[in-house]
């Protein structure tokens, strides 16, 4: 581990006020960063202004808004995981399989991360690909990347979410999110029945690595066609287990 005269501070400033943009704070002023950072006013201004200087945000005067460059961060990283490389022709020969789209993601905080995708048809009003983010407490992967770690891990995520319900489906009480991430567990899988989205549901599997480790998780979504939703079950749980049995004899 480095020494703490070893951090640089600045650089950790900066990828805080970073990692402050999002999809309900796209264009954000001086003062929104501040607040949404815990920085003071000052620091703030120096850092955005470095980010507007070397091309990472643009700035109309008053508001800051980070450009396509900072893609260049994250797609980065992804390109160099290897298990985006590993999982992506596995993924590709599934979604051919049953004709539905297929992902993997790892998580990330109170969020799952996609890392490789396989689309066959759009099925969400918003385009998926790697380096998209949903959040862990109401996606199949989520729940069954919460369901491989401790209990207590597993609930202190989710308390610490924001549970504001995405659709009429959405589950709310942190309760009864943890029975279904249980039930996960118990099964080794998770449905989700229109929680992300109205008329989305999908089945979700762990992917393990040759040391057992629950390391990603790989998932299909389909459209809400079923009589109910555990016929997700029946229908694509065995495929699913297949590449994960395939994937358990490779990933590291």
């Amino acid at each position: 581990m480095a020494n703490r005269t070893d951090i640089i501070g600045s650089l950790g400033k900066g990828l805080q006020v970073i990692e402050a943009f999002g999809a309900d704070q796209p264009r954000m002023s001086i003062s929104d960063v501040a607040a949404a950072t815990g920085l003071d006013r000052a620091t703030a201004r120096r850092c955005l202004l470095t980010l507007h200087d070397l091309g990472y945000a643009s700035y109309d005067g008053k508001f800051f808004a980070l450009t396509a460059r900072v893609l260049r961060l994250g797609m980065g990283a992804l390109a160099a995981m290897p298990l985006a490389h590993l999982v992506q022709p596995w993924l590709e020969q599934l979604s051919d399989r049953i004709g539905q789209s297929t992902s993997v993601s790892i998580l990330d905080g109170t969020e799952i991360v996609y890392l490789a995708r396989a689309a066959q048809r759009r099925v969400m009003s918003i385009g998926l690909m790697p380096g998209s983010r949903l959040p862990v407490h109401c996606t199949s992967m989520g729940r069954v990347l919460l369901a491989a770690l401790p209990r207590d891990q597993a609930l202190a995520l989710i308390t610490s979410s924001d549970l504001t319900p995405r659709t009429p489906h959405s589950l709310t009480d942190p309760t009864e999110i943890m029975t279904r991430i249980d039930a996960a567990r118990r099964d080794g899988y998770a449905v989700i029945d229109q929680e992300v989205e109205p008329g989305l549901r999908s089945i979700a599997v762990p992917l393990h690595s040759v040391q057992g480790r629950v390391i990603a998780a790989i998932n299909t979504g389909v459209a809400a066609v079923q009589a109910d939703a555990t016929d997700l079950v029946a229908l694509y749980l065995e495929p699913l287990l297949k590449v994960q049995e395939g994937l358990r004899r490779v990933l590291r």
